[in-house]
């Protein structure tokens, strides 16, 4: 599907990334006869769920709800399998989408996007890929995604290292088995917590580098009950609606145990922390009382909760308090995990805290810490996250008015109106961008709801033969403060996680998610109702 054509080629929208936004961006645009081309540097399409193919490696959101919601035939005919649907059958599932609505033809795969900048004269952006090709469009969507740009950090003797490693969101396609290795695993994210119960099973010794523990919450994943699918389907349309209407965008219909941990009877407090825990769901726990993630008092009984849990899974108890956060239970991402903890008993499985001792470099056969301490390892796992949520935009690095780029006006940090558009950067939009509900939403109607409201401005636009659409720059100071105002009545900003960009060396701390999702898309439908209040629209000719 790639081309090495270098021949300029105009197209209404260029759109750039083909995961869950890409495709459905392409889908609305063709519905409404707008013409429009996706460019994507991998091999193929799914986005994080392409890259993402870690053993192990699955949704932390319902299947049923982590889903498109446009079409009523897609939803009923689409049957998941599992509570939290795996990275296979995601891609799958993606995969069927794009053949159902036949979107692989406005695709081009293994093409990545080198230059980026807005004409003034011309009012166009104009991209240059890896393949020669120059294309322009009058709109550039960034559908990069929010977990999307992987983060490795350098060590000192990465090239001397003579085994074999592997990050986890570059996982090679045919697999990898590790039996008979020795295998360290560095991190202790998301996708450690997903894949080294796996490794453990093949490896011959695991040694885990951690540098800061974070809660983890068992999955209780299994296969859907049948029952449960027919009514969620009999009534998909009003279960949508519930969950565009709550908080989070998932779970409408969970009502909490009561308004303060701290205030409950202790018997009910221990009972409604008991459900949250079995429950298998990270937005129970956060919520099964309603100050749980606003008031320190009530948190540090959910902390001191999950410290017991813990300590009754892990048999050695001076393992069990390496393992413990000490930390807001949820000011991290909240994992889910099958069998995490219970691995640490196994006696191959070796737990290194690396906080205070860290990795000082590479060796030929394995790793040294500061203190000389060396592991001799067959192979590594990069289990180092992803520079989230700014790191995929900053890689295309688009240049807007007077040739400043994202990054020269991200120099503080990243500022957005509404997480859709940046000052100074017409006709660019970003979906999920920072600013917006995005990680701390169900992504996928998260992303529906960005597509929804940019296709719909694209077409008011061309309704009335207006050229540009850009935000202005003092809404945009003005939500960017709104954004951190909402985050400070949380617990959400009180420890370093990738919220805020902590886990990349030289990025701003500045928290980038909203919180709120009902409230979000009221305020998205708010400004349309007014002319899209805080953004410039223009005309050529006016």
């Amino acid at each position: 599907m790639s081309s090495t054509n270098s021949q300029s080629k105009e197209w209404d929208v260029v759109v750039v990334g083909a995961g869950f936004a890409g495709l459905y961006m392409l889908y609305q645009l063709r519905t409404l006869g707008i013409t429009a081309r996706v460019f994507e540097r991998g091999s193929d399409i799914g986005g994080t769920w392409f890259w993402n193919r870690y053993p192990g490696a699955r949704c932390d959101i319902e299947s049923i709800e982590y889903s498109y919601q446009f079409s009523e035939e897609l939803q009923q005919e689409w049957n998941w399998t599992e509570r939290y649907a795996s990275q296979p059958e995601i891609l799958s599932y993606i995969h069927h989408v794009a053949e159902r609505f036949d979107l692989r033809g406005g695709i081009e795969l293994d093409t990545e996007i080198t230059d980026a900048h807005f004409d003034e004269d011309d009012r166009r952006w104009i991209l240059q890929t890896n393949t020669g090709q120059e294309v322009s469009g009058q709109f550039c969507v960034m559908a990069t995604g929010c977990l999307s740009q992987r983060n490795t950090p350098y060590w000192q003797g990465l090239e001397d290292y003579s085994g074999k490693t592997f990050h986890t969101a570059d996982w090679p396609e045919e697999g990898v088995d590790f039996t008979g290795q020795r295998v360290g695993v560095i991190g202790t994210g998301s996708s450690a917590i997903q894949s080294i119960p796996i490794i453990a099973d093949q490896a011959d010794a695991l040694t885990v580098f951690q540098r800061t523990a974070g809660f983890t919450v068992p999955a209780h994943n299994a296969p859907l009950d049948p029952t449960i699918v027919r009514g969620v389907k009999a009534e998909y349309s009003a279960f949508r609606k519930r969950n565009w209407e709550s908080l989070f965008g998932t779970l409408s219909d969970f009502e909490a145990w009561g308004p303060s941990s701290k205030a409950a009877d202790p018997d009910h407090r221990e009972e409604a922390f008991n459900f949250a825990w079995d429950s298998g769901s990270t937005p129970i726990l956060l919520n099964v009382f309603e100050d749980l993630m606003a008031d320190k008092e009530s948190n540090d009984q959910l902390v001191e909760y999950a410290t017991r849990k813990i300590a009754g899974i892990i048999r050695d108890p001076q393992l069990a308090k390496q393992l413990t956060p000490d930390q807001v239970f949820g000011c991290k991402r909240l994992c889910l995990d099958s069998g995490y903890y219970q691995t640490f008993n196994r006696p191959h499985v070796e737990l290194v805290t690396v906080a205070n001792n860290p990795i000082q470099e590479l060796t030929a056969h394995g790793i040294r810490l500061a203190d000389g301490t060396e592991y001799a390892l067959d192979a590594i796992v990069f289990a180092t996250g992803f520079d989230a949520m700014t790191g995929a935009l900053l890689s295309v690095n688009p240049k807007g008015r007077d040739g400043l780029s994202l990054s020269e006006r991200w120099t503080d940090g990243p500022k957005t109106y509404l997480g859709l558009g940046v000052a100074g950067f017409p006709n660019m939009f970003t979906v999920t961008g920072p600013g917006s509900p995005s990680v701390l939403a169900n992504m996928v109607p998260a992303i529906e709801q960005h597509i929804n409201w940019i296709a719909d401005c694209i077409v008011f636009m061309r309704e009335r033969n207006l050229d540009t659409i850009e935000a202005d720059l003092a809404a945009q100071e003005a939500w960017s403060k709104h954004v951190n105002q909402v985050a400070d009545q949380t617990l959400f900003p009180q420890c370093n996680s990738w919220y805020l960009g902590s886990n990349i060396d030289g990025k701003p701390k500045v928290f980038m998610p909203y919180i709120g999702f009902g409230p979000y898309v009221e305020r998205c439908n708010k400004v349309v109702e007014n002319g899209y209040q805080g953004f410039i629209l223009t005309r050529q000719d006016a």
